[in-house]
């Protein structure tokens, strides 16, 4: 899932705006997590809302304060994901929260990482217009993300998070479209 082509920064502007705004919804997401090498799983579901963020939307104004980008760098679209995920099994809350993307050319600014509170950005990549490549590196720690729209009312996702060129956990998620 190594982000490899660089898009012509058009070509992204236009390629991530129709992702954000076909993901925009509510969504159920099921999700197995593997750890490696000793293979534990564990299952979880989660409560998605995503909301799509135009460019010039205050979201997308502080995302870039966030990052301190100059004035003249404008997010031009991004998206707004809102969660909530408890534990299959026992039914007890894993975690809730709200974060933020938000694209430029190729980068993907988000307002936290998966596993930091502070601004990150990942590099992205299409392997078609219904397919999402991100590759996030903090830390020591590499996230490598494939997000594939199915039709109008599935996702499915697949992350490869490594530390020190080991891999640590394959995440696999299922996501439905609720509304």
């Amino acid at each position: 899932m190594t982000v490899q082509n660089q898009l012509a920064p058009e070509v992204a502007t236009l390629l991530i705006a129709e992702f954000f705004q076909q993901s925009a919804g509510q969504w159920l997401s099921e999700r197995r997590y593997y750890t490696l090498p000793a293979g534990t799983t564990k299952e979880v579901v989660s409560h998605l809302s995503i909301r799509f963020l135009p460019q010039g939307s205050p979201e997308l104004i502080h995302l870039a304060q966030l990052h301190h980008l100059a004035a003249d760098q404008v997010l031009t679209s991004g998206a707004e994901v809102e969660w909530a995920s408890e534990d299959s099994v026992s039914q007890r809350s894993q975690s809730a929260g709200l974060t933020l993307f938000g694209a430029l050319g190729n980068l993907l600014y988000r307002d936290r990482g998966f596993a930091t509170p502070k601004p990150v950005t990942a590099g992205f990549s299409f392997t078609n217009a219904q397919t999402l490549c991100l590759r996030t590196e903090y830390n020591g720690s590499v996230f490598e993300e494939e997000l594939k729209l199915i039709g109008s009312r599935y996702r499915t996702r697949q992350t490869i998070i490594s530390y020190a060129g080991e891999q640590k956990m394959i995440g696999q998620y299922l996501e439905k479209r609720l509304a």
